[in-house]
């Protein structure tokens, strides 16, 4: 899979299981990742590509707020529950 920022994930392995992130950063296997809430910008989470699963119906336009960030991670997730 070739991953880019704007990307929506979700996280298959880690305490942080089923949780809905976007793609900030990518960086060989390793991908940075915001969900503009618990993980804003200026913390994101490095995660291994292998415990990501793409959303591939969605992808984020704006990566440069955490409010838009936030809004799209949280109707993601209803849309899923």
């Amino acid at each position: 899979m070739n991953y880019k920022p704007g990307m929506i994930v979700r996280s298959k392995a880690g305490h942080d299981k089923d949780h809905v992130y976007v793609i900030i950063r990518v960086e060989k296997n390793y991908l940075y990742l915001s969900d503009g809430d618990l993980k804003p910008l200026n913390q994101m989470k490095k995660k291994n590509v292998r415990h990501l699963q793409p959303i591939l119906s969605e992808y984020a336009e704006d990566i440069s707020a955490d409010e838009a960030i936030r809004s799209l991670c949280r109707r993601i997730k209803n849309v899923k529950n």
